[in-house]
């Protein structure tokens, strides 16, 4: 049991796939008849498998596609998945983390294989407590759920506890979960987006954090 934990998102704040992501996602949509902008597709990284598709066809879409679409993505994005690359440093401040007493648990809506080929990437598993996974929760960001599930994997508080994250899709997450949200500018979102949906700090990346560790929300919790 702890009272706080370092949680954090894996795809463009651990991982450098955002863009990967984003080409995957774009040609999985002109495969099915659908043109939609790299800039919008970008936008919705981060977002769940459904809710991107909401976001970015509607509601009133053809959702027979949904399926179908999704696995043109993950298909595509099955590709990388060998030569997925860490930021720098995210490797050391996850094992820093957990060696100054932080449980570390990943909250993702990566799930199976590519979860698989994500934690392989990052080589840190002894460092990380727990996964919160896109199969353990019925709602992904920007609803608090994963957020929550991955504080209650470890029994940690909401109050206390930071969650690490490069999208408007997390810091509103770790907004609702009661967390302090903490955002990276690596996966390519503006300091002015990451601000207006809840950051309380921002880094470059991984790397910077960890250098500015001792006076960050981590060092003084």
């Amino acid at each position: 049991m702890s009272e706080r934990a370092a949680v954090f998102d894996v795809d463009g704040t651990l991982v450098d796939t955002n863009h990967l992501h984003a080409v995957c996602w774009w040609e999985a949509l002109r495969q099915a008849g659908h043109r939609v902008s790299m800039t919008s597709v970008h936008g919705a990284i981060g977002l769940g498998s459904a809710d991107l598709l909401e976001h970015l066809l509607g509601e009133g879409r053809d959702q027979d596609e949904d399926s179908a679409i999704s696995a043109g993505h993950k298909a595509l994005y099955g590709t990388w998945h060998e030569r997925l690359s860490p930021f720098d440093g995210a490797r050391d401040l996850l094992r820093r983390l957990h060696a100054d007493g932080w449980p570390v648990v990943l909250a993702t809506s990566a799930s199976g294989p590519e979860l698989t080929a994500l934690r392989a990437a990052i080589d840190a598993d002894e460092a990380i407590s727990e996964t919160a996974s896109a199969d353990d929760v019925d709602t992904g960001k920007p609803a608090p759920d994963p957020v929550l599930h991955a504080l209650d994997l470890v029994g940690a508080q909401a109050q206390g506890s930071v969650f690490v994250g490069d999208s408007v899709w997390d810091m509103r997450a770790g907004r609702r979960a009661g967390v302090l949200p903490v955002a990276v500018l690596s996966g390519g979102v503006c300091r002015a987006e990451l601000e207006q949906a809840g950051a309380q700090e921002i880094y470059s990346d991984t790397a910077d954090l960890l250098r500015n560790l001792d006076s960050s929300a981590f060092g003084r919790g």
